[in-house]
């Protein structure tokens, strides 16, 4: 059987630059699949329980293809927790924390630590992840994904992308991400254009943002192009 691997992201904005070309569908509940005859990439929004949304949509459709998923990607933006980390530095997760039931999900493949959140981590979270766990990075959903893959024996891999780095912060930001794990932009941008003192941050984040999914687009790229040549 050729191998076909799954890209889990959180948001389209993640996958967007990868998946030029692919097949594209929208699902019920906000869920994204895209694919491309030998590999699927899917997004359902932030958050484990929408991560695990993202790989059942991308294991049934491939399911259906005849052509089942036999590698799960959590892939996306992180934030930095290691203060070495800088914009745009790939974090490949050899040791994937739960922070919530401190669950391990390792790969013996790196050595770096990703810790998994409830939610968008503050400075302060990011400097007690370090001191405990001595951890490189912490996401939202890369936990999720790794919880399915080794309940049905599937190869794992977690690939961020620090998109901030240890000491940056937006106050306030968590309370806009919805309970279906979507960011509620709108409401954001108001609440931003009342408080001047954020202007200068956003524009930072955004630019970070953006240079971190270049650096992340190329290294998927490079992992797609394996996978290739193995089958």
């Amino acid at each position: 059987m050729s191998d076909c691997p799954a890209i889990i992201a959180a948001l389209p904005r993640e996958l967007k630059s990868l998946v030029k070309g692919w097949t594209k569908r929208e699902l019920p509940g906000k869920i994204f699949v895209y694919t491309n005859g030998f590999a699927v990439a899917a997004c359902a929004g932030m958050g484990e329980a929408r991560a695990v949304l993202a790989v059942e949509a991308a294991r049934k459709v491939q399911q259906e293809a005849g052509r089942p998923v036999t590698a799960l990607i959590s892939v996306g933006l992180a934030g930095a927790c290691d203060p070495a980390l800088r914009i745009g530095d790939i974090v490949r997760a050899g040791d994937v924390i739960d922070s919530r039931s401190g669950e391990h999900f390792s790969n013996s493949q790196s050595k770096q630590v990703l810790i998994t959140s409830p939610s968008i981590a503050s400075v302060k979270e990011k400097q007690r992840l370090y001191a405990s766990y001595r951890a490189s990075a912490v996401d939202m959903e890369a936990a999720g994904v790794a919880r399915i893959a080794q309940g049905h024996q599937l190869d794992f891999q977690a690939i961020k992308v620090v998109s901030d780095e240890a000491g940056f912060e937006i106050e306030g930001l968590s309370r806009f991400a919805t309970r279906d794990g979507q960011f509620r932009e709108a409401a954001f941008a108001m609440y931003a254009t009342m408080r001047p003192y954020l202007w200068k941050k956003l524009i930072a984040l955004a630019g970070n943002s953006g240079k971190a999914l270049v650096s992340l687009t190329d290294v998927l790229h490079g992992e797609l192009e394996w996978y290739r040549k193995k089958n």
